[in-house]
């Protein structure tokens, strides 16, 4: 099917990154399978996640179509956009049409691109992670693709004004070998050794992350068991 919107948006995307002197440390693409279907998915710190996720799955030539939120499909600018890429649209009241169509578009041998937090993490830590990715890659019969991003936050983040200011802010993304999704799994057993797997590839992220605070100020985008001063995760039930 030929793509009109998402190779432009891509290049734009590109000229970004060098408009604001991105330092981007890519490792693991070489995991990102350059045929047929796969559920990527990856930790949430920032507005553009959706953009370096992508980023990472194009040394094999394959287009993420990213699970979001229905309110960005009604938006005048981006809407549009997002339709023309053929991301698919979430309906948090009702996510079975979502859980179809993301299904069927991994059955056609698409790459579908997932953040199972459900919304930016204001700790910059994992959250609690919904059963909806590996259920998704049972279902349709695909791997889940692990990854990690770590420096997005600087960008842009809940809570924070965006800093596109030529900054020369590093971006790390670490992509982890495809994990098997046995339809004999309970899911969310499946969903506690991806999220283990994922936790991993953050520390090593944030391992190799070669900035620093700047000051006492700039701890905001640290987590706290780093030495930062990002609110504590929140506590969960269990």
């Amino acid at each position: 099917m030929a793509e009109f919107v998402y190779p432009p948006v891509i290049a734009v995307a590109r000229t970004m990154f060098k408009a604001l002197d991105l330092r981007l440390d890519v490792d693991g693409s070489d995991h990102v399978p350059r045929r047929g279907g796969a559920v990527l998915v990856s930790n949430h710190i920032g507005y553009l996640d959706f953009v370096f996720a992508g980023f990472a799955a194009r040394p094999a030539k394959r287009l993420v179509r990213f699970m979001a939120k229905e309110s960005v499909f009604r938006h005048r600018v981006s809407g549009p956009l997002m339709r023309g890429m053929k991301h698919i649209p979430v309906d948090r009241a009702q996510g079975e049409g979502a859980f179809d169509q993301a299904v069927k578009a991994l059955r056609d041998g698409q790459i579908v691109g997932v953040f199972p937090e459900a919304t930016i993490s204001p700790s910059f830590t994992l959250q609690k992670f919904k059963s909806g990715a590996a259920r998704m890659a049972q279902e349709a019969g695909v791997p889940l693709l692990p990854m990690a991003l770590w420096g997005t936050q600087r960008l842009w983040t809940k809570g924070r004004k965006r800093d596109f200011g030529r900054n020369h802010f590093p971006v790390t993304i670490r992509v982890g070998e495809p994990i098997e999704a046995s339809s004999e799994e309970y899911a969310m057993r499946l969903t506690r050794r991806l999220r283990a797997r994922m936790e991993e590839l953050l520390d090593a992220a944030q391992r190799a992350y070669p900035a620093r605070p700047r000051g006492p100020e700039d701890t905001w985008w640290l987590p706290a068991h780093l030495g930062g001063s990002a609110p504590p995760p929140a506590r969960t039930a269990g």
